[in-house]
Parts: structure tokens; C-alpha cells; sequence
């Protein structure tokens, strides 16, 4: 690890910071993550029709089954886990394939078909050892740069007050979006130790309370919340139609690159160093086993959170002991409905005001891992060429219209095309120079003479 990394970082992975430190940092990676953890289960539960009951039922074991399968990446169980400050969660990326797969044949199908996606990814994870070339820093940088640039539509969505608000947009949610954001600014520069650790913490929390004196916090689910619950196994039953072993099967190979995406950021962004065979290879089976573990629970397909990526960035923690604190929360939140109410009451602007933050250090660990290594005209090409064509796909979705439903929603993502080009481009590219794009030639290396392109080559 370089000194300036190690300057910039408070905590390595094995360091487990005063208790007075890691319950806020811990605390923080939940308030940053639970928004995205709980709307899933809501969506799926207005495809289905659920009750009220229902819907509770589905938030409750997000949060029991998000804190579980964090604590198996944090602490590992012998091959599963990356031990690393991964925190994981319901997967947006699955939802696409859950949606018209409950809508025809109900939830059990949908966790039926997340428990061979969870086969799939285990034996994917198991590979990656002999994979991992395919990955160099150059490939992943791009994949985790697309995953960053991705994510902040979302967090502007957010942070003007969520998709389809009838207020989105509105002066209030724009307001408490920017409080939220200068006030991690402010407790990042200015702010003492642990006030600057857990900046993100501090704005979640100010714009919290200036939003409940707005009357922008729904207390009403709140008060309706019960106490005290506990999950039955199986609610909703198991089933295994072809089209969702299929269709999640194939998702499951998506979800694993951009799994392998937040591993990579999370060792450069956090420690400035690339991440081992053991590490990569644990982190995925360790999201495989969690998405076939949470459908026992009746839970959606559990992945890793980048907005959380970017909190360790941000922060130089890289304790994964802070991460499983948090997974304490999650799991406590899970047993007790009416604290989940209170931390899910949060207004979609302050989530947002972090939201942009957190997704944009995501984009720059990308932009980091890819400066590895000087960039000569063939790097340049792999990245324009991967970039261009995923978010092409991402951005103009009716580019891709005319494809099958499967591979469509693939290309969709973004995040698929730009991997898969990134992995073929620098196997098949040839290595024509490694003359680093430079100022002095005018971004042209072989307009040099021949005298200054030797000299540039040794």
C-alpha cells in the first residue's frame, strides 16, 4: 500500500475501531443503504397485490436478510466471504427479471429462481481464482465506473424527491437535498475525528430533523408500525418454472460483474490496493449463497451496495468490523418493525443530498483502479469503445428494444455490455505501443520523433 493511501485511510480491514466510533460509522452504511433495500420489496408487493400485512412481512426480512448476508461477507464462513466492509442488500438488477416472473406466476417462483441464481453465482465465485486475469485493473476500473455513473440518475432522482413525486423537484426537496450535501461537506473538512468519518452520518441526521420540523416525515407509518415481529421461513412458498431458472439464472451472471466491480473499489477506493484471489473469489460466492439463503426468508436476491463503496472511499474506513455493527442494526431492525418505520421514514430528498456523493466517489474509484497503469492509444480505445456502447445502452433503452426480453434487460443495465466489451477488447486488442497519452504530443504518442518515442518507451 502506497504512504499516501495509507495517510488517507483511519482504519484497515482488521482494525476495529473505539465503540464510541463504530456504532455511528456502522449506523451510517445503514442509513445510507436502507432506502434502496426497502423499496424493492414495496415495488414487488404492489405487482402481487399484497396486503398491508404482506408488504410489512416483505420489508421486515429485507432488513433481517440484508443484515445476515452482510455478516457473511464481513466475518466469511470458511471459502464464503470476502471479508472486506461489504454491505449487502436487495438487488435492483434482479428486479427487472422479478417483476414479470411474479406478475405471472407468483413470488415463489421468483424464490425459486433466485435459489439456482445463488447455485450460479457460488460457481462462479469458485472460478474467479482462474478468472481474475480477465479482470485486470484496467477492466475493472471500467466496470465500476460505469456502475458510478449509472447510479447518479438515481441519486438525482432522489434527491429532487424520488420518481413520480408529486412534489419532485419542488424548492423544499431541493433545499433539504442541499443541506444534506453541504452539511457532509462542512463535517468532512471542518469536523473533529469521528465527526469527519462519519460526515455522511451528520448530514443523513440534520436533514432528517429539518425535514420532520417541515412535516416532510411521514409519522404515520411510524405510529402504525408494531414493536416486536419475527419472520416465518417460506412464507411465500418455492416453485420452479423454466422461465425463472432461466431468467435469474442470467441475471446472477450480471450481478456477479458488478459484484466484482464494488469488490475491486472498495480495496483500491478504501486501501489503495488491488484485491486478492481470495478476497474476489470469497465476495462472490458469498453474494451467491446470500441470494439463496434470503429466498428461504421469502427475500429478494441479495447483492453488494455500491452507494455503500463509496462511503467507505469517502471515509478511509476500511474496518469490517464498523460494517457488521451495521449489519447489528439491520438485524435488529428486522425483529423490530417499528425501528425500521423510523429509519425508513427517511424523505427521498435527504437520501439523495448523500446519495449523489456517494455514487460519484464510486465513479472516481473507477477512474482511480483504470490509472493504474499509463493509458496508451489501445486503453484509451477499450474505454471509449466500453463506456460509449454501455451507457449508450443505459441512458437510450430503445436502442435495444428489438432484442429478446433476457438479453434486453442485460443490455439495459449498462453494466453488462460495458464489462463484456472491457474483458473481449483487452484480450483480443493487440499491445501496439505502451506510450502513455501525453500532453506533449498533443494526446498523438507516435507524432513524437523517433528519438522522443524511444525515450518514452524505456
Amino acid at each position: 500500500m502506497s504512504e499516501r493511501a495509507h495517510a488517507a485511510m483511519h482504519y484497515d480491514v482488521n482494525d476495529m475501531p473505539p465503540w464510541r466510533e463504530a456504532i455511528p460509522l456502522g449506523l451510517q452504511h445503514v442509513l445510507v443503504m436502507v432506502a434502496s433495500n426497502i423499496t424493492i420489496p414495496i415495488i414487488i408487493a404492489g405487482v402481487v397485490g399484497a396486503t398491508t400485512g404482506e408488504t410489512t412481512f416483505l420489508v421486515q426480512v429485507a432488513l433481517l436478510v440484508a443484515g445476515l448476508t452482510t455478516l457473511m461477507q464481513t466475518i466469511g464462513i470458511g471459502p464464503i466471504g470476502a471479508r472486506l466492509p461489504v454491505v449487502q442488500g436487495t438487488s435492483f438488477g434482479f428486479l427487472v427479471i422479478a417483476i414479470p416472473l411474479a406478475s405471472e406466476y407468483g413470488l415463489s417462483a421468483v424464490f425459486g429462481g433466485a435459489i439456482v441464481a445463488g447455485a450460479v453465482q457460488v460457481a462462479l465465485g469458485f472460478s474467479l481464482r482462474w478468472l481474475k486475469r480477465l479482470f485486470p485493473p484496467l477492466v475493472s476500473g471500467i466496470v465500476v465506473l460505469v456502475i458510478g455513473v449509472g447510479l447518479l440518475p438515481a441519486g438525482a432522482n432522489l434527491a429532487g424527491g424520488g420518481v413520480g413525486a408529486d412534489d419532485f423537484a419542488s424548492w423544499t426537496n431541493l433545499g433539504l437535498a442541499g443541506l444534506v450535501l453541504l452539511t457532509i461537506l462542512i463535517a468532512f473538512a471542518l469536523g473533529k475525528r469521528l465527526i469527519s468519518m462519519a460526515a455522511i452520518l451528520v448530514g443523513l441526521v440534520v436533514g432528517y430533523l429539518v425535514a420532520l420540523g417541515l412535516g416532510a416525515v411521514n409519522v404515520d407509518q411510524i405510529a402504525d408500525a408494531a414493536w416486536l415481529s419475527f419472520p416465518r421461513p417460506l412464507e411465500f412458498g418455492l416453485s420452479f418454472p423454466a422461465a425463472a431458472i432461466i431468467g435469474m439464472s442470467v441475471m446472477a451472471v450480471a450481478t456477479s460483474v458488478e459484484t466484482i466491480g464494488d469488490l475491486a473499489a472498495i480495496t483500491k477506493g478504501g486501501a489503495g490496493r488491488e484485491i486478492t484471489d481470495r478476497e474476489l473469489s470469497g465476495g462472490v460466492i458469498a453474494d451467491g449463497v446470500g441470494t439463496a439463503f434470503a429466498s428461504l426468508f421469502s427475500a429478494m436476491p441479495n447483492t453488494s451496495y455500491s452507494q455503500n463503496v463509496g462511503v467507505v472511499a469517502f471515509t478511509g474506513v476500511m474496518s469490517r468490523y464498523v460494517v457488521s455493527i451495521g449489519a447489528g442494526f439491520l438485524i435488529l431492525a428486522g425483529f423490530l418493525p417499528k425501528l425500521a418505520a423510523v429509519i425508513a421514514a427517511m424523505p427521498s430528498a435527504v437520501l439523495g443530498g448523500a446519495a449523489i456523493a456517494m455514487f460519484a466517489m464510486v465513479a472516481a474509484a473507477g477512474l482511480k483502479l483504470i490509472a493504474e497503469s499509463p493509458l496508451g492509444r489501445r486503453d484509451m480505445l477499450i474505454i471509449a469503445v466500453a463506456l460509449g456502447v454501455g451507457q449508450a445502452m443505459a441512458v437510450v433503452p430503445e436502442l435495444v428494444a428489438s432484442f429478446p426480453d433476457q438479453v434486453r434487460v442485460l443490455l439495459e443495465t449498462g453494466i453488462v455490455p460495458a464489462g463484456f466489451l472491457a474483458v473481449v477488447l483487452n484480450l483480443l486488442l493487440p499491445e501496439k505501443d505502451a506510450v502513455p497519452v501525453s500532453a506533449e504530443t498533443g494526446g498523438h504518442p507516435d507524432l513524437g520523433d523517433e528519438t522522443t518515442h524511444q525515450t518514452s518507451t524505456d
